[in-house]
C-alpha cells in the first residue's frame, strides 16, 4: 500500500530507525495542521521509507486520505515486464506461466472501489483495472478437488488466501493500474492482487504465485492473528454486504 503520488524509488537499502520514523510521524501531525498541500508532500516520500520500517510505527503517521506503506521484509526487489512473471499452478489441468505484456493483452476489468485498511484508515474511491481471477482460473482449468486459491508474492514471505468461490467473485482483481497508471512497486506491483469487498492486507502487494489448493491455506497476516474471511465490516463504519 502507498501513496498516490510516489515516484518508484530503489527501497534496498538499510531498515530505517526509529528516531527517523518517530520525526517523520511529528512531522505527520505537522501535516494535519498544515492541511493537504502538506499531507500530499508526506505521503509522496513516504513509501521507501515505510517499505523498509521494522517498527510499523510509518503506519501511524497521518496522511489524509491517502495510502500508507506497509512491508513484511526489508526490501523488495523489483520486477518489470522484462523479468515479471505470475505462474498459475496447483490444482489446474493446464498450469502457466504469464508475462506482464501478455496479461495486459488480457480483457480488463475496470472498478471505482474504497480501500479500506483493517486499522481504519480508507483511500475513497479509488479506480483499479486488471484482469479478472475468475479468468485466469478458468483458462488454467480447475480441478474438481480444488476449494481454494493460495497466493504469494515476489518478496519471499506475504502469502494470502481466498476460497474458490471468494475468487471468482467479479470484484476480485489481478491489478495492473491503479489509480491514474499503472501499479508501481511501492503499491505493490507490476501487478498485486485486489479483493474489492475485503481488507486491505487480503490485496497481496508483489504477486508472483497464484496456486489452486484442495483447502484455504492461512496466509502471513492470518498466521499473525488477523481474520482469515477479511470482509469489510461496521467496525471501520462500513456496512459492504459481502455477499453482494
Amino acid at each position: 500500500m502507498a501513496a498516490a503520488h510516489d515516484s518508484d524509488p530503489d527501497i534496498s537499502g538499510a531498515p530505517v530507525g526509529r528516531r527517523v520514523i518517530l520525526g517523520l510521524l511529528a512531522a505527520g501531525v505537522a501535516g494535519v495542521l498544515g492541511g493537504a498541500t502538506v499531507q500530499t508532500g508526506l505521503s509522496a516520500v513516504l513509501g521507501p521509507i515505510g517499505n523498509r520500517d521494522p517498527t510499523g510505527l510509518v503506519g501511524l503517521i497521518p496522511v489524509g486520505d491517502s495510502f500508507r506503506f506497509y512491508s513484511v521484509t526489508d526490501s523488495v526487489p523489483h520486477r518489470d515486464a522484462g523479468n515479471y512473471r505470475l505462474d498459475v499452478t496447483g490444482l489446474v489441468g493446464a498450469p502457466r506461466g504469464y508475462t506482464l505484456e501478455e496479461l495486459r493483452a488480457m480483457p480488463q476489468t475496470t472498478l471505482v472501489r474504497d480501500f479500506q485498511c483493517v486499522t481504519g484508515w480508507r483511500v475513497p474511491e479509488v479506480r483499479w483495472s486488471g484482469v479478472l481471477l475468475a479468468d485466469l482460473l478458468d483458462a488454467a482449468g480447475v480441478r474438481d478437488e480444488a476449494r481454494a486459491v493460495r497466493f504469494t508474492s515476489f518478496d519471499g514471505e506475504y502469502t494470502e488466501s481466498l476460497t474458490l468461490e471468494q475468487a471468482r467473485r467479479d470484484d476480485v482483481l489481478v491489478a495492473l493500474e491503479m489509480i491514474d497508471g499503472p501499479v508501481t512497486h511501492d503499491h505493490g506491483g507490476p501487478v498485486r492482487l485486489y479483493v474489492a469487498p475485503m481488507y486491505g492486507y487480503k490485496s497481496l502487494k508483489w504477486l508472483s504465485g497464484i496456486e489452486v489448493t484442495a483447502k484455504v491455506i492461512p496466509g502471513y497476516w492470518e498466521q499473525n492473528g488477523y481474520a482469515v474471511d477479511g470482509w469489510v465490516g461496521s467496525s471501520n463504519g462500513r456496512d459492504d454486504d459481502p455477499t453482494g
